[in-house]
This record gives structure tokens, sequence and C-alpha cells, in this order.
């Protein structure tokens, strides 16, 4: 079923101001949640279709691509990146179709290539947090418990047993990537493919940690206190830097991003800075 256009989800035209926009999502919030309208599946569905909505629509730069290029804009098969990506390529250029074919420029296949043992920041985790409206207003401290990848304590992330280190691919020389060769009816064609022996991490670990099955990650439940600042209004996002999932070679870790939900109370509602 194809997608409503998010200024009919949430009812503005598309000349509406910020602030009409954040008017139009609290009512509609408000309307379709689900302390509201209990096992009303249909509403379930209005909510999700409204907070959709709401998140393209809020941010300038994202309303910006949709209004360019709608829904395509966020869809990973037509190459525009996602919610959570760093922006979008269209449909690409002729360095990708070079990239195709053979290997990208520098010498049909001789281009630069990612280090797969570069250090790489971690994965960024989202967490949607619901709170009373009370909460809301004079602001309060949370503990919210999730579940992140972290790297292995006895390996330390190297994914090797201890007194062992991974080493270094011998298919691909540690470049994470080998030249593969195919018979087209254009000729002999060069491409680049992930190594299939190091699955393109540039290193095999012969003899793998115990504790991760040379993997160099485990899954761990966490427990992060958060601060919610009185004031704060539903669909605000509180950043929480370096509480999201452990980096690759030495990088950083990814980052936490606090989804607010308030819940509606019985008889007050917000406008604004009012009640």
């Amino acid at each position: 079923m194809a997608k409503r256009d998010f200024y009919e989800v949430l009812g503005v035209k598309k000349d509406a101001s910020q602030e009409d926009i954040k008017s139009a999502f609290r009512k509609a919030a408000k309307k379709y949640h689900p302390d509201l309208n209990p096992n009303d599946k249909d509403a379930e569905s209005k909510i999700k279709e409204v907070n959709e909505a709401y998140e393209v629509l809020s941010n300038p730069d994202k309303r910006s691509k949709y209004d360019m290029m709608g829904h395509a804009a966020f869809d990973p098969s037509a190459q525009a990146g996602g919610y959570g990506g760093g922006g979008y390529s269209g449909f690409g250029g002729v360095e990708d179709i070079f990239e195709s074919f053979f290997g990208g420029f520098g010498g049909f296949g001789g281009g630069q290539r990612h280090n797969p043992n570069a250090p790489m920041k971690g994965r960024s985790l989202r967490f949607g947090l619901t709170i009373t409206f009370e909460e809301a207003v004079f602001g309060t401290s949370k503990v919210v418990n999730i579940t992140r990848e972290e790297n292995c304590e006895t390996c330390g992330g190297s994914g090797a047993k201890e007194g062992t280190t991974p080493e270094t691919c011998t298919r691909c020389n540690g470049r994470g990537s080998i030249n593969v060769q195919q018979r087209t009816i254009l000729g002999v064609m060069s491409s680049t493919q992930t190594c299939d022996m190091c699955g393109g991490k540039g290193k095999v670990v012969k003899e793998p940690c115990s504790s991760c099955k040379g993997n160099g990650r485990v899954r761990k439940k966490a427990s992060i206190k958060v601060e919610v600042p009185a004031g704060i209004d539903i669909g605000q996002v509180i950043l929480l830097h370096g509480q999201g999932e452990a980096g690759y070679n030495g990088g950083g870790p990814g980052d936490l991003h606090i989804e607010i939900k308030i819940k509606p109370h019985k008889s007050y509602e917000r406008d604004g800075y009012n009640l």
C-alpha cells in the first residue's frame, strides 16, 4: 500500500510553518495515542504514520529533501539514504558506473579503497522513552535499559584467543577486497569484491576467543541514567554521546538518541509553552 503524503498525514499545507507542523503533530499524537485507543490496530498504525511524518517535516534538512524527491528521498532502494544516513546520493554518477565495472578510477581497478582496519565509530542507537505529562512539565530522572554490542573483554575486541593475534589475510593481503575478472559480452571486465576468506576484515582469526567465538564483540545489557529537562516536548530527542555501540579497530563508540513520548493528561494539555 502506497504511503500517504506526509503533509496530508499531519493535515497541514506544504508551506506550513514549523510551529504549525508541531501543533498538528501534537493534536494527531493525542488523537491516536495508544493509552486513549487500547487494542485499536488502526490507531496504532496511524500513530506510526504520524510519527514518521513528523520526524521528516520537523527537520528542515529532511523536509527539503522530501519536498524535492518525496518518499524516494528516504527509500534505500532508490539510493537516497535512510533516516539515520548522512545525506543522500540520488542516482549516483559516473563514478558509480566505473566502480561497478572497473573497481573505480585510478587505472580501472587501482582506485583508493577503504581500509578495513582503520578506526570506525560504532553504531548509534535510538530508544523511545515514555514519560508522564507531569514529568515533562517539571523534569525527571529515568533509567533506560538497552542491549548493545560491546567489545569482548576477554580478547579486547580482536576476536583472537588470549596470547594470539589475528593474522593478515593472505588472499587479499589485508585490503579486505579482491579483484575479480569476469568475461562479458563487452569482453573481460575487472571488478572488486569483498574478500571471501576474511569477510572484508583484512585479517583472519585462526584461534578464536572462547568468550566471543572470534567475533570480537558481545551483546550486553546496559542501564543508563537519563536526565529529562523540565518543559521537554513530545518528539524531542535527548542525545547521549558515547552511549551507543562500541567502535571498531579502536574507533569511538556511537551515540544514544532518546526520543521522548508523553502520555496525555486527563485534565490538561499543552499548547506551545502554555497549559
